[in-house]
């Protein structure tokens, strides 16, 4: 024998090691035992308000003869402004006398989020049926404030592919990562089966400019007509599908005294000073007032609702069934003029392919998404930051939302696509001046083929032009654009008031988190962004 120590060594090693392996096998075994999930064999089907109900409630008998005049169309009414967009809510909380129906990935129990978890308490208080369906990705610290929800005899709470093990997540990501990492990313809320708001904001303080720190610069519309029922059956096959788990089947029972605290913590917040723009912003709102009263102005349009099925969070659905086949059918190809903003624009090397084909075909590209100083992941900016010179090269104009600290709390007017201090959020893209899409779907792989996603293509010259318009006036003065010199190498400009800055590498970020993008870029990693 050549190696006996060697061998011998090697047998020793393996003495040891197999009873390590067999522990952990032991102990992943019996963790995935206690990560499973409840039956939801006696879960209670529900469905939305039967519209001939729905028209006879007040907001039904508003919107009813409007639709009427307007037949095959929706009528939209867009919320750029975060203070409109929150009392838009809350309003629509306030009005409806029998059902909401309100589906969100990210919910903060902060100022915003508290006043309106207390909006949907208020209503379910006077008899309105309320079903919330949160994805569970961002439920930790809620559990006891959703647990006294459900407690209301007029409040169903479902979570979508939740977490069993509720303390230390990461247990679940470990026994069960294929599920939990599809994740539930649409937003709607919608009163008495009537009206409904639906675009890319989540409910928390960034996303409606209640922060002193970083906000979210977004979009919504509200929209009546028969749009609304198709996000109503949208809601219901969500609400009833494979995934949504209700919280009592989660979580410990509720003490009876949360709920009366949460509407102490809403009434102290309500004196708050840092409330009082929003507090404000419920009495200057008259969106549900005109409304009722016929005189709000609506853009009449077709509008197609576009969605994921919700097999998706179980990795069930066909490629050709997936949101993204969909939207392409819908918008198909831009002929003159593409106008896209994405916080998370991640292209992959197939839609480099696509967006420089349509760039030879003749089309003029605008893209908008986050600057590194800006964005509030940077893994998603090392997925598209490799992609930024082959796109310049096909002539396609790149601009990355710029970030510098103020207090956009001040001013009310911030443009339609964010001010100094925010973040961009906003999932939106104009197509041949002739249509647009507003809704959850970020332009990465992680939209494509892992998150649920939900939006609205409208078919409006007059929404289309104002979105090109609004970017081409605006997208200086918040964004850097990015160029590729004649060596082949990137910088940025920023126009200001005193001339044009030029920078050569990515504009007010250090050196490591220039580092850690470039290094992340280097991993395949693109799949999970």
């Amino acid at each position: 024998m050549k190696y006996p120590g060697l061998i011998r060594t090697m047998k020793i090693k393996i003495r040891y090691v197999l009873p390590f392996i067999a522990v952990c096998t032991s102990a992943l075994l019996l963790l995935a035992g206690c990560c499973s999930l409840p039956s939801l064999e006696h879960r209670s089907a529900s469905q939305a308000l039967a519209n001939e109900v729905s028209m006879a409630t007040p907001l039904g008998k508003a919107i009813s003869p409007l639709a009427a005049a307007h037949p095959g169309k929706s009528g939209i009414a867009p919320l750029a402004n975060p203070l409109d967009a929150f009392a838009a809510r809350a309003l629509l909380a306030e009005a409806a006398v029998s059902t909401l129906d309100v589906q969100y990935y990210i919910w903060h129990k902060d100022l915003t989020g508290t006043l309106l978890f207390q909006a949907l308490h208020a209503a379910a208080d006077r008899g309105v049926h309320v079903r919330l369906l949160l994805d569970d990705n961002n439920t930790p610290g809620l559990d006891a404030t959703l647990a006294a929800l459900d407690s209301h005899p007029n409040i169903e709470v479902r979570l979508f592919n939740p977490f069993v093990i509720r303390s230390q997540r990461w247990i679940g990501y470990v026994t069960d990562f294929s599920r939990l990492n599809r994740r539930m990313h649409n937003k709607s809320f919608t009163a008495d089966n009537q009206i409904t708001i639906v675009g890319g904001r989540n409910i928390g303080d960034e996303y409606f400019g209640a922060t002193d720190g970083v906000l979210f610069a977004d979009l919504d519309v509200a929209a009546v007509g028969p749009v609304v029922k198709d996000v109503s059956e949208d809601f219901d096959r969500y609400w009833n599908s494979q995934s949504s788990y209700p919280v009592n089947l989660l979580l410990p029972k509720a003490d009876p005294a949360k709920l009366a605290a949460l509407a102490a913590d809403a009434n102290t917040l309500e004196h708050n000073p840092r409330a009082k723009a929003y507090v404000q912003a419920l009495h200057d709102s008259s969106l549900v007032r005109d409304l009722t009263n016929g005189t709000l102005e609506l853009e009449w349009a077709p509008t197609h609702m576009v969605s994921d099925d919700p097999r998706k969070g179980l990795g069930q659905v066909p490629p050709k069934q997936l949101l993204i086949h969909g939207l392409d059918q819908i918008i198909g190809k831009p002929e003159s003029e593409l106008t896209l903003v994405s916080p998370y624009f991640v292209p992959g090397a197939t839609g480099v392919k696509g967006f420089v084909a349509m760039a030879q075909r003749g089309v003029k590209i605008g893209i908008l998404t986050n600057s590194l100083d800006a964005t509030d992941v940077a893994a998603v900016h090392a997925g598209y930051a490799k992609r930024r010179k082959p796109l310049l090269k096909a002539g396609i104009e790149l601009y990355e939302m710029k970030r510098t600290p103020s207090s956009p709390r001040k001013s009310k007017g911030t443009g339609r696509f964010g001010s100094s201090g925010s973040s961009l959020h906003a999932k939106t893209f104009s197509v041949d001046g002739k249509r647009i899409f507003v809704g959850s779907f970020n332009f990465d792989p992680r939209s494509a083929k892992l998150n649920t996603e939900l939006g609205f293509v409208i078919d409006s010259p007059s929404l289309a032009q104002n979105i090109q318009s609004v970017f081409h006036d605006e997208v200086l003065d918040i964004a850097y654009q990015v160029h590729l010199s004649d060596s082949g190498h990137l910088y940025w400009t920023e126009q200001r008031r005193d001339g044009t800055i030029r920078y050569d590498t990515e504009p007010n970020a250090s050196f490591w988190r220039r580092a850690s993008v470039s290094f992340l870029s280097h991993l395949p990693i693109d799949w999970l962004l």
